[in-house]
């Protein structure tokens, strides 16, 4: 009879087969019958004990047929008094699962030769092999496969021993049925459960967000809406939820949104510093100074082009060293580099340090670096404030001297501010744009992050947060952007003094459609140096880029799902802040 469902129609059929008691039951069979959208369809079929949900994606297969099979999860159970949890054992087939009970570790070392398992239970007093010896050797058989260790004994070198040895669960006995049930489902079933749960908890906040959206007036509103966001893709993509679409779509309404909202605010925030959000010319000000004044020792670490969900990805890493306080602030326009990192460490607009430190700054058209003036810019605002304030400045460009570094960390306690520039992130987006082997390898958002995590966990960088907390410091971890992976080509004409970045503009002789950009036409009421009396800055928002029509086809292929900053979008703008206290 079911078969009879796809008969009709040309699809591709995947099937999940789920083992669920009745309590489960009703909660599963609502969640999916919520999750109905254009891209899947999911039939549910319930009985006994078991839900058997088809998972249906549209494809132009023509008469597909299938065959439905069921499977038991299948149980190795080794007990020397096996006949004893017959009532065990018939509990669990009761609740569909296949039980092959064994009397000795060899004999649970022969089935696991012989045959797979899901779960294995294993006694740890057993007269010959015991379970301990056992569980070593049919870890070497079957390493993948979750062992729970099940005994009388509460001795601590037991429970250190089965630890050792990675064990899945560990059970004392006598045994609670709802025990071993529940030993399963967090060792069997758990990523599947999770996978459910993710999926029902973000169905239920879709709408919630999607009205929050609409109704964020304020900085802080938005805040909150795009830490929303960034919880709900990592909760997705760590539990394999099929929501991931309907999650980037949400993302590209609130980038839409988000970008009317700074068109409107933008130039009174500029004109009004007593007014506005935090900003990158307030941090030291505001965050830094605060925590020098209390003679504190602070370390300044400043990671370019760090997002927040990159942060959440590391964080883990430093949880065994730090406790954090987490926060966001806005970066200013243009989200570059130049811009936006010169504004931290000197605390001033570009266009005041144009002013007043001409030979600190660099402009547009120059080929000197851009953030050659760093180290200045920092002693500038100390200076400025009227400190007395040591500090140390280094920037991070490879491996090599961050293991320099690393042995440098004593001589560095001498001074009460340490600046630290760390360049990886950058230079993997950039990687990312240029090579093709890189782009293979961050191909997606979660390859990006997942890049990100391994450079921080295998390089120094780790180490040197872990050295710092040893000497019982506080740690800033910043960026000065963040950076947005762009698909939507916008044409612009400039002319040869027109620079090159893909998320903004600056020049003279600018061409553009004006409802798809954010210009800017006095660059002096925005903080910005303006290289000619008529120059205008403009700025893409949402996943745009900028695309000169001479050769269009082939730029716009070639830039198109690359990660850029320097425009408008949250992942750009809305940028951690996040101080470590040592533990």
């Amino acid at each position: 009879m079911l078969l009879n469902l796809f008969q009709k129609g040309s699809c591709c059929i995947t099937v999940r087969i789920l083992f669920l008691d009745n309590k489960s039951l009703h909660f599963y069979t609502k969640a999916y019958f919520e999750q109905i959208t254009n891209s899947y369809l999911f039939y549910i079929c319930s009985f006994s004990f078991y839900i058997v949900i088809f998972a249906i994606s549209y494809c132009n297969l023509l008469n597909t047929e299938m065959i439905m099979t069921v499977k038991k999860d299948k149980i190795l159970w080794a007990d020397d008094e096996i006949d004893l949890l017959k009532p065990y054992i018939l509990f669990l087939q009761d609740k569909g699962y296949e039980v092959v009970p064994v009397i000795s570790g060899q004999d649970a070392i022969d089935s696991c030769k012989e045959d797979t398992f899901d779960i294995i239970f294993l006694d740890e007093n057993m007269p010959g092999l015991s379970g301990l010896e056992a569980l070593s050797q049919i870890k070497e058989l079957n390493p993948d496969v979750p062992v729970v260790m099940v005994t009388k004994s509460e001795e601590e070198s037991i429970m250190d021993q089965a630890i050792g040895n990675k064990i899945a669960d560990y059970l004392i006995k006598p045994l609670n049925p709802n025990q071993l049930l529940l030993s399963i489902k967090k060792n069997v079933h758990m990523n599947v459960i999770i996978t459910e749960t993710t999926t029902v908890g973000y169905q239920q906040e879709f709408s919630r967000i999607g009205m929050q959206i609409n109704d964020s007036f304020t900085t802080d509103d938005w805040m909150e809406v795009y830490k929303k966001l960034v919880y709900w893709e990592l909760e997705l993509e760590n539990s394999q939820a099929t929501m991931s679409d309907m999650l980037q779509m949400q993302k590209k309404e609130a980038n839409n949104a988000f970008g009317k909202f700074i068109k409107k605010n933008y130039m009174n925030w500029i004109q009004s510093p007593d007014k506005r959000p935090l900003m990158s010319p307030d941090l030291f000000k505001k965050r830094v100074f605060p925590i020098l004044e209390k003679s504190e020792k602070l370390f300044f670490i400043l990671i370019d082009n760090f997002r927040l969900d990159q942060w959440r990805e590391v964080k883990d890493l430093l949880a065994e060293y730090f406790t954090f306080d987490e926060s966001l602030y806005y970066s200013i326009l243009p989200t570059a580099t130049q811009y936006a990192r010169n504004a931290i460490f000197s605390g001033l607009m570009p266009s005041q340090i144009e002013k007043m430190f001409p030979d600190l700054w660099v402009d547009e058209e120059s080929e000197e670096g851009k953030n050659l003036n760093e180290a200045p810019l920092i002693r500038t605002q100390i200076e400025r404030f009227r400190k007395k304030w040591t500090f140390s400045y280094n920037k991070v460009h490879d491996s090599q001297y961050g293991e320099k570094l690393l042995t440098t960390i004593p001589s560095l306690m001498q001074y009460q501010l340490n600046v630290i520039v760390l360049n990886f992130v950058d230079m993997l987006s950039h990687a990312r744009t240029e090579n093709k082997m890189i782009r293979e390898l961050a191909q997606s958002e979660a390859a990006y992050r997942s890049l990100t995590r391994s450079w921080f966990q295998h390089s120094g960088t780790l180490e040197l947060f872990r050295r710092i907390a040893d000497r019982g410091c506080k740690v800033i971890i910043t960026t000065d952007h963040g950076t947005i992976r762009v698909d939507n080509p916008q044409k612009v004409v400039g002319d040869k003094n027109t620079n090159t970045n893909l998320r903004y503009k600056v020049g003279k002789n600018l061409s553009y459609n004006t409802k798809e950009v954010f210009e800017i036409r006095d660059p002096e009421k925005a903080g910005l140096p303006s290289p000619n009396l008529s120059s205008k800055y403009i700025f893409a928002t949402d996943s745009d880029f900028f695309a000169y029509p001479n050769n269009y086809n082939y730029y716009v292929s070639y830039y198109r799902n690359t990660f850029q900053h320097g425009g408008i979008s949250m992942e750009e703008m809305l940028v951690p802040f996040i101080t470590l206290i040592p533990r």
